[in-house]
């Protein structure tokens, strides 16, 4: 799994965003200032769908008021799926979209799984990424939204500043 102090890798991916959706690579989406990737096993999944999207969503601005360039979302999916949720859940604007469709950035970073009858899928986790470096990573180890939410990481934000 990847570490603190970890380069992001430089893996191909779709990119949606309000502007719509282009090719492009990791590190290019999460190496510059300070960025809030979180991933999900998958697009409009109930504990996605329902509470880790909504989540950011609802603490964009005090991410952004912590020092949050970005906030970034990731799931193996494909980016016509990825588009849709990010329309769905009117996130367009306040969150950016990584469909990482073959799952190739969720093996790169270590942070992937099989799920039954899903197949491969990123594990929920989010990271705190200064600069294209690694700087935490919050992975869950049971069902549900804690480690990974938007409060426990505005939590490390305000921790990593005192």
């Amino acid at each position: 799994m990847i570490e603190r102090g970890n380069p992001i890798p430089s893996i191909g991916i779709k990119l949606v965003t309000a502007t719509g959706t282009s090719d492009t690579t990791s590190d290019a989406v999460l190496g510059e200032g300070t960025v809030v990737l979180f991933s999900v096993p998958g697009a409009f999944t109930p504990t996605c769908h329902v509470n880790h999207l909504p989540g950011f969503l609802a603490n964009a601005d005090k991410l952004h008021a912590a020092g949050v360039d970005k906030i970034v979302c990731a799931s193996v999916n494909d980016a016509f799926v990825m588009k849709a949720w990010a329309e769905a859940s009117d996130a367009l604007g306040a969150v950016e979209f990584i469909a990482d469709g073959n799952g190739d950035l969720a093996k790169a970073m270590g942070l992937d799984k099989q799920f039954g009858g899903l197949g491969l899928r990123f594990v929920r986790s989010a990271m705190i990424i200064r600069d294209g470096v690694l700087s935490d990573v919050f992975v869950e180890d049971a069902p549900g939204v804690n480690a990974s939410g938007a409060p426990a990481i505005l939590m490390a934000l305000q921790a990593a500043a005192a």
